[in-house]
């Protein structure tokens, strides 16, 4: 039986926002700071807080639903059977540790592997950017206009500096000639972000090479909603269960880029 998309959806978007309420009122705090993966991999006790905060209120509103959550305190998912949230709990962990600023709680709710509801909440700004799946994507209410085309010499994308230098994941000469053909790059440090800043067109495309699904799952569906365009770097439908290079881009650009550009990488 289909879910009741309004229902979840009212919950979902008070959570965020009473989320974001805690986060801010952390700000004085002094911050529990751990790495994970490598030094600059960081989390604090407020991330693990916040993930914590969604399941608690996820498990006790909806039992039947599942969870996928970047500080691991969800389910083991093998599939995307039912309603799965897919959260993250502050996307640029590293911006909010150092900046208090520039980072989103991200929260994409599935449906059998389908979006259905996405919310992106900038915390310190108040934004929320929200998506129910064929109503169109709105800001604090607002809608957001439907993106148009553009080329790449009249683009801004999103690339961390990583890609063009020398590292251990690719090639970093094969997208430094899209790096010299655009208008500009920019980088934000959070994917949440940036994803946001595609659909609202602030900038034109988002390219990066290593995503897990709560980076990308709310985005996503936003961009999707708004007429662009998202896949990994190959051309291909991302995937939900694993990490994914991710290719976001309004459409006309994505094939742009996609032909010109990524066509034969090494991705």
């Amino acid at each position: 039986m289909p879910a009741n998309l309004h229902e979840i959806d009212t919950y979902a978007q008070k959570w965020v926002k009473e989320a974001g309420e805690r986060i801010r009122a952390s700000f004085p705090k002094t911050l529990n700071i751990q790495t994970k993966s490598n030094p600059n991999d960081l989390v604090t006790d407020i991330d693990q807080a916040t993930e914590q905060y969604f399941i608690e209120k996820i498990r006790s509103t909806f039992p039947e639903h599942r969870i996928l959550g970047e500080e691991g305190y969800g389910d083991k998912l093998e599939d995307l059977s039912g309603v799965v949230w897919i959260i993250d709990p502050i996307d640029g962990t590293m911006n909010f540790v150092h900046q208090q600023r520039n980072f989103a709680i991200s929260v994409g709710i599935y449906e059998d592997g389908g979006g259905k509801i996405g919310l992106i909440y900038d915390v310190v700004h108040d934004e929320l950017y929200h998506v129910i799946k064929g109503n169109g994507v709105d800001l604090n209410g607002q809608k957001i206009p439907r993106l148009e085309e553009t080329t790449v010499s009249k683009a801004i994308i999103a690339l961390n500096s990583t890609w063009v230098m020398e590292n251990k994941r690719i090639d970093h000469q094969l997208l430094i000639p899209l790096a010299k053909d655009v208008r500009g790059t920019r980088s934000y440090g959070s994917a949440a972000m940036e994803l946001v800043y595609v659909a609202t067109g602030r900038i034109d495309a988002y390219i990066s090479l290593r995503l897990a699904p709560w980076d990308f799952a709310a985005g996503i569906l936003m961009i999707e909603e708004l007429g662009g365009v998202t896949t990994n770097l190959r051309g291909e439908k991302l995937s939900l269960l694993e990490q994914n290079s991710v290719f976001v881009a309004k459409p006309g650009l994505h094939r742009e880029i996609m032909n010109n550009y990524l066509h034969g990488g090494n991705w």
